[in-house]
């Protein structure tokens, strides 16, 4: 059994019947869809037309979601069906942003994550999913693609212009459509507008300033016609396939989504980067010297402090914070949400562990063996490196946002989690000495990350990017996020914390750490929130 969806757009009337069943079918709240219609006008009046495309969960041969759900609450039955549990769901909204095709939402009501489920409590028993039932047009098709008999297999094999969307992210989209109209089917051919025909826009678009964002690729628009001061959406003249198309195109109805990752997320960025980056260079201060618990005590103290942060912002940002403790219970090893998770535990228990012998130690009880040091800070490299870097995986594991499918973001996340280490272990001998000659090595060490990550920043912001949804994502940082990222980023985050450590004051250094901390927050921010502004549907 594989089963799968075939929309025929070209009988397709437009009458939402189909959302319309599946909201009642599955009671989903208001404000938010399983299946929804999108209705695009094209043409110039009196030559007008309208198209439409029905739109929902893909049930994809190789889902990204299911992948990166840390407590498999999203699963694929063996008929290929993705469903998903909301009773364990932790509303972490990974699987949103893993989604290519906005096809996830978070339940108002319980949550939690929810989307089209093929109606599974139907098919389980023989029926047809509601939508199928109930469309005039018998414009949707529901069966199983692996039986050659069956009236969904006849019609990809036999109907021409049978497609689906986004086939380059790999995910292997079983939601076909027959006659899918290109200006509907990609989200960036048409602007969403300040307002569609019979609501308005609840949620920005992709840009937050008057100047919209000029798309890549085989969609382009007229130059004149953006700048005519006209909303976004509203009488474009659209070019595709680099042909003129010479007609207006218009948004009139979409479902809109909201964007789930905020503040939380750049900020726990920051407080882990400095918790692994100083476990590093405490680490390495306790194998290459004989130690000192006086640093250990100070600088470790600052570690454990940012690690229970990291913990409140992480379970904070959770719609389930309740649930937390089940990705260590039921943990889906193949997430970077669940090995983040256990990478975490396992940092804050050994180097909690060894801070408290240390602090021990500091205070006049006997120190801890040196094979106990050396094998603890030995352990901090891994673990302490881990912390830092992870989230460029779980980045990466996010398949929704092509921007942040990049190998620079990993560099780039190291290089800062060695330049806060450095900075929060040099601040922290203001109370607590270094070792004879760490305080001037990792200041050169320290510097040099900065430049570096200078260089990196800039990469990420002007290496050019293969989709068209990371290009107006890098765009859009580049613009909109200008004083975030190059005031911030570069200049507060980056360049000031530089010129503070080459004075090589403990105190410059504290400074410097909090310059470091906000503008790689400004940075991250710009990041994080820019890629969620850009449709995937």
């Amino acid at each position: 059994m594989n089963y799968g969806f075939l929309i025929d757009t070209g009988s397709c009337i437009g009458c939402h019947a189909c959302s319309t069943a599946c909201k009642s079918e599955n009671q989903v709240p208001l404000g938010v869809n399983r299946t929804w219609v999108k209705t695009v006008e094209v043409g110039r009046y009196p030559d007008v037309t309208r198209q439409f495309q029905v739109t929902r969960c893909n049930h994809c041969s190789n889902p990204p979601c299911v992948r990166i759900c840390p407590v498999t609450a999203m699963y694929q039955r063996n008929d290929g069906i993705v469903e998903f549990d909301p009773d364990v769901c932790i509303g972490c909204k990974g699987c949103i942003q893993a989604c290519p095709y906005d096809a996830i939402y978070m339940d108002p009501d319980t949550h939690t994550a929810q989307k089209c489920h093929f109606c599974a409590h139907r098919v389980d028993v023989g029926q047809e999913p509601a939508c199928v039932v109930v469309c005039p047009e018998h414009a949707i098709l529901a069966g199983d693609l692996d039986d050659p008999e069956s009236e969904i297999s006849r019609a990809v094999a036999t109907k021409k212009a049978v497609t689906v969307r986004k086939p380059e992210q790999g995910t292997g989209p079983k939601l076909y459509y027959v006659n899918g109209s290109e200006i509907a089917l990609h989200p960036s051919a048409t602007e969403p507008g300040a307002s569609f025909m019979n609501a308005d826009v609840l949620h920005p678009g992709p840009s937050r300033e008057s100047e919209p964002i000029p798309p890549s690729g085989q969609t382009s628009y007229s130059g004149a016609a953006l700048r005519s001061g006209q909303p976004q959406g509203t009488g474009n003249i659209l070019a595709v396939g680099g042909n003129a198309a010479g007609q207006m195109v218009q948004v009139g109805w979409n479902a809109q989504h909201q964007h789930h990752w905020h503040w939380q997320i750049p900020a726990y960025i920051v407080t882990k980067g400095a918790a692994g980056g100083a476990a590093l260079m405490l680490g390495a201060a306790a194998l290459a010297t004989t130690g000192s618990s006086g640093i250990m005590a100070v600088g470790g103290l600052f570690v454990v402090l940012l690690m229970l942060v990291t913990t409140g912002l992480l379970i904070y940002d959770l719609e389930r914070p309740e649930r937390f403790l089940l990705i260590l219970a039921r943990p889906q090893w193949r997430s970077w949400i669940a090995r983040a998770a256990w990478i975490l535990t396992g940092f804050s228990i050994t180097f909690g562990l060894w801070w408290a012998l240390e602090l021990a130690a500091f205070l006049g009880m006997s120190p801890p063996s040196t094979g106990l040091r050396i094998a603890f800070a030995a352990l901090s490299f891994p673990l302490g490196l881990a912390t830092g870097t992870y989230t460029a995986f779980l980045f990466a594991q996010a398949e929704g946002r092509d921007f942040w499918q990049s190998p620079v973001t990993a560099v780039h996340m190291l290089l800062q989690t060695v330049y806060l280490g450095g900075l929060l272990t040099l601040a922290s001998s203001m109370f607590a000495s270094l070792p004879d000659g760490w305080a001037h090595s990792i200041g050169w060490l320290t510097m040099g990350t900065l430049a570096l990550s200078a260089v990196a920043l800039l990469a990420e912001l002007h290496t050019p990017r293969a989709s068209d949804t990371a290009a107006r994502a890098q765009h859009a940082i580049r613009t909109e996020y200008r004083r975030e990222v190059y005031a911030g980023g570069l200049g507060l985050g980056l360049a000031l914390p530089l010129l503070l450590t080459a004075t090589g004051s403990p105190f410059a250094a504290l400074l410097a750490l909090v310059a470091a901390g906000a503008g790689l927050f400004a940075y991250q921010l710009a990041y994080v929130t820019a890629p969620q502004r850009i449709p995937n549907s």
